[in-house]
């Protein structure tokens, strides 16, 4: 299909597969998960995940806010987590949250007696960790996410009713999974036998093809009768891996060295993870590394930020302007992310629905990005 470009596009059937896995584990090991609104925050496509998902957790007000409204069907769950709030920001979460996770001590004791009526949640930095990169490493030197110190968390844990381990990014190794879940077990009994609820956070990738489900649900089903907790993952990719694409278009070809496709995009205001972690996305029907046969482009934003390029790749026909280039796997942190950077066009959002209609669900003008600075 020839699309409008530049435009994310979110195809259901691809969410369904994720969705099913999380069903699967929430009978077979007794969790209960919420879509960690940080990474994905679409709500066009809530309709379906909710029918599959105990709620959402949210890193500000404004996420708890829309988790609420958007997927807060009776029955659902809103958690609510922040490195800070503010005093005003806790009088307007009792509107939305039923849980409320602080990520210190200070705060807990600062607002605790403010929300009586909400569960009540700490978040425990167990100092381990997993994680690629680190400037996502929950547990890095110096991290401020999370309570250091268990001494003092056993002094304020009449006040809480749950706690969250967030120590995970990207983690696709169920061994280092379990490992890391052991220690938790092994050096925080006393404190996991006096609550009510453990969530174990986000970045668990189960989702991913030949992840061993089984093993992984046996785990968590030990661990919660165990301690006798309700058990809460917090799926971010986890739940979107692979259901989005950001399609483009080629605007024009140069040549420096090697042949250069500028396209109506940019890592920089649409795929910002990548630029970050430099990144190269997969573009579908490219390759990476290919022989000498393939025809090679960098391909290329149109900001003015030099380094706005998503990779080199090789294509089994040369490049024409025109020719539309599809990046996979751009759900995840992509439209969280997106920014009027230089003032490009924003991206519009297309959903293909269940029954394979293409739907879109949303546009940007110059209006909103006028109105976005003044």
């Amino acid at each position: 299909m020839h699309f409008k470009t530049p435009c994310y596009v979110i195809d259901e059937q691809r969410l369904l597969k994720n969705l099913k896995k999380i069903q699967w584990l929430r009978e077979h090991a007794g969790i209960k998960a919420v879509l960690a609104l940080k990474c994905f925050s679409t709500w066009s496509v809530f309709d379906l995940m909710q029918q599959y998902m105990d709620g959402t957790t949210s890193s500000s007000l404004y996420e708890a806010r829309l988790g609420f409204e958007e997927f807060g069907s009776e029955g659902k769950e809103v958690h609510a987590y922040s490195v800070a709030f503010s005093k005003d920001e806790i009088g307007e979460l009792k509107k939305y949250a039923n849980k409320v996770i602080f990520n210190s001590i200070s705060q807990l004791s600062a607002y605790q007696s403010e929300l009586e009526l909400l569960d009540i949640g700490l978040r425990i930095n167990p100092q381990v960790s997993y994680s690629d990169y680190d400037l996502a490493d929950p547990a890095r030197q110096f991290s401020r996410l999370g309570v250091t110190d268990y001494a003092s968390v056993l002094e304020v844990a009449h006040l809480i009713n749950g706690a969250m381990f967030h120590y995970n990014c990207e983690n696709s190794d169920y061994e280092n999974f379990a490992r890391l879940l052991d220690y938790i077990s092994d050096n925080y009994q006393e404190l996991l036998h006096q609550l009510d609820w453990v969530s174990l956070g986000g970045g668990i990738f189960f989702t991913q093809d030949g992840y061993p489900l089984e093993l992984f649900a046996e785990k968590l089903l030990a661990f919660s009768e165990r301690f006798a907790v309700q058990l809460y993952l917090e799926p971010g990719e986890a739940a979107i891996t692979e259901s989005a694409s950001l399609v483009t278009t080629v605007l024009d070809i140069v040549h420096n060295e090697v042949d250069i496709a500028i396209i109506d995009s940019s890592t920089e205001a649409h795929m910002l993870d990548l630029l970050i972690y430099q990144e190269q996305a997969e573009i579908s029907g490219a390759q990476k590394n290919a022989s000498t046969d393939k025809h090679r482009y960098m391909v290329a934003g149109k900001t003015c930020l030099a380094g706005d390029i998503f990779g080199d790749y090789y294509f089994d026909e040369p490049l024409k302007i025109g020719d539309q280039v599809q990046f996979n796997d751009a759900a995840g942190y992509t439209m969280v992310k997106k920014n009027w950077f230089n003032g490009l066009k924003m991206p519009s959002i297309i959903v293909k629905r269940l029954n394979g209609h293409y739907e879109t669900v949303k546009t940007f003008s110059y209006v909103d990005f006028k109105y976005s600075l003044g």
